[in-house]
């Protein structure tokens, strides 16, 4: 098991004690830090800034949303970062969802999983650097036919050609094409004792990838929700309202797949209700409305021989890398739990 630093991205201004978490995460033995996006702070010049201040951390994006970027500027933002930090680039793609994509960038939430496969293709493309850009897709035409462009081959030479592209995915469908073209997957929420379904999509996606199956480089990625307090309500807490945002914030009633998400968890009614109170304008109410079973199924939280013992579930279990976000004391909690 190996442990990640969560940095996400900005509220309204760079997170004050984000230098302190990284070299916190360094000694700690950490594996890497991670950086988001949604329509703020951008993934990769954060990741930039703070990774410079590492030697050995893994500079991941969890994730880069790939409407915001066409594939050949994304490449030639990764050959640059994995450059500059000596190769330590981890490529986290995702596509976000239809408000972000057409409210924010201004492009159609086309059917993601044809998109996603041409978009990872090119990046993939131009990193080989094999020979001047030439793809003809269902989505994706280079050069743009009847234009005046030429075929162009990235001038700088990658340091890794074969530079670690992982993807985003909720749903079993994109589950699969993960498994089946990524060298990871970013899993989001994780609930241990409900991941059969993943399990399957997974091994859907392993069985198109080759006869080999699964390329024991391919990793696991979940977000470790800790809260360690011997008041279980207290530590659920502090959950409630994140888990409210996500369930019933983070899209509309039609398309939200953080809500499907937890409804294939098991926990649809719940989550119905949770999703109808934040719509409705009561995100207190909604955060409220969270019961601790939903917390306990995506969350380590209560007193510490309570999350002692449920930790097992979370080494045994799909994971291969757990993403943990600050302050200091829970960095440290993590890391005497999962790294010692």
């Amino acid at each position: 098991m190996k442990l990640g630093l969560s940095l996400g991205y900005w509220g309204s201004g760079p997170p004050p004690a984000a230098e302190l978490l990284v070299a916190s995460a360094e000694r700690l033995g950490f594996d890497s830090i991670w950086t988001a996006e949604a329509y703020g702070s951008d993934a990769l010049t954060p990741l930039a800034w703070w990774g410079s201040r590492t030697s050995r951390l893994r500079l991941g994006t969890a994730a880069a949303q790939m409407h915001a970027r066409t594939p050949a500027a994304t490449a030639m933002a990764a050959a640059t970062l994995d450059h500059l930090s000596g190769g330590r680039l981890v490529l986290g793609l995702g596509a976000s969802g239809p408000q972000v994509v057409e409210g924010w960038y201004g492009t159609r939430f086309d059917p993601q999983l044809q998109s996603t496969r041409e978009y990872v293709a090119i990046v993939r493309q131009i990193l080989r650097r094999e020979g001047p850009l030439v793809f003809s897709g269902e989505r994706y035409q280079l050069p743009l036919p009847g234009g005046r462009g030429k075929p162009l081959q990235l001038t700088v030479h990658p340091l890794r050609r074969q530079l670690p592209i992982w993807l985003a995915a909720e749903g079993p469908r994109n589950i699969a094409l993960a498994a089946e073209i990524g060298d990871g997957w970013l899993a989001g929420f994780h609930a241990p004792a409900h991941a059969q379904w993943q399990q399957t999509a997974l091994a859907d996606g392993f069985a198109r990838r080759s006869p080999a199956g699964r390329p024991e480089s391919f990793e696991v990625v979940a977000n470790l929700l800790l809260e360690i307090d011997d008041d279980l309500e207290r530590a659920a807490d502090h959950f409630r309202p994140l888990l409210a945002l996500y369930i019933g914030g983070m899209g509309s009633r039609a398309h939200n797949f953080h809500f499907d998400l937890f409804c294939r968890m098991g926990f649809q009614a719940e989550a119905e209700v949770v999703r109808e109170l934040y719509l409705g304008g009561r995100p207190a109410a909604a955060a409220a409305a969270v019961p601790t079973p939903l917390v306990e199924a995506v969350a380590l939280v209560g007193p510490l021989a309570k999350v002692r013992e449920e930790s097992e579930s979370w080494r045994s279990g799909l994971p291969t890398l757990l993403l943990v976000d600050g302050p200091e004391a829970r960095l440290q909690q993590a890391a005497e739990l999962f790294l010692s």
